[in-house]
């Protein structure tokens, strides 16, 4: 089971308490765009096997939204995260890095 801690209320939950946001750091294209980058945005997502960078809700605790860095295929979970950050922390990308060398990097 994937357990995440809230990095607002410091909760440990596990994933029947949160609710899932998708792809995270996605650059957003609104009505004004091309329709190709519109196009991208809506509908083109990563789905990658390994490192991956995660929107999430604590819908049963404090509501509020985090981002998450995972691996998709152990569930292994590298940190979490305020929702506001541009990109993962220096922390997290270090803690991926110890763990998977091989790793290409945030992007």
């Amino acid at each position: 089971m994937l357990i995440l801690e809230c990095p607002y209320c410091g909760v440990k939950a596990e994933e029947t308490e949160l609710s899932p946001g998708g792809e995270a750091h996605l650059k957003r294209f609104g009505p004004d765009s091309s329709d190709a980058d519109f196009e991208a945005y809506m509908f083109a997502r990563k789905n990658p096997k390994g490192v991956h960078f995660e929107r999430w809700r604590h819908a049963y605790g404090c509501g509020k939204w985090f981002l998450a860095a995972r691996c998709t295929a152990t569930l292994e979970v590298f940190g979490t995260y305020p929702a506001q950050s541009t990109e993962p922390p220096v922390e997290v990308i270090d803690k991926i890095k110890a763990k998977r060398p091989d790793w290409k990097g945030f992007k």
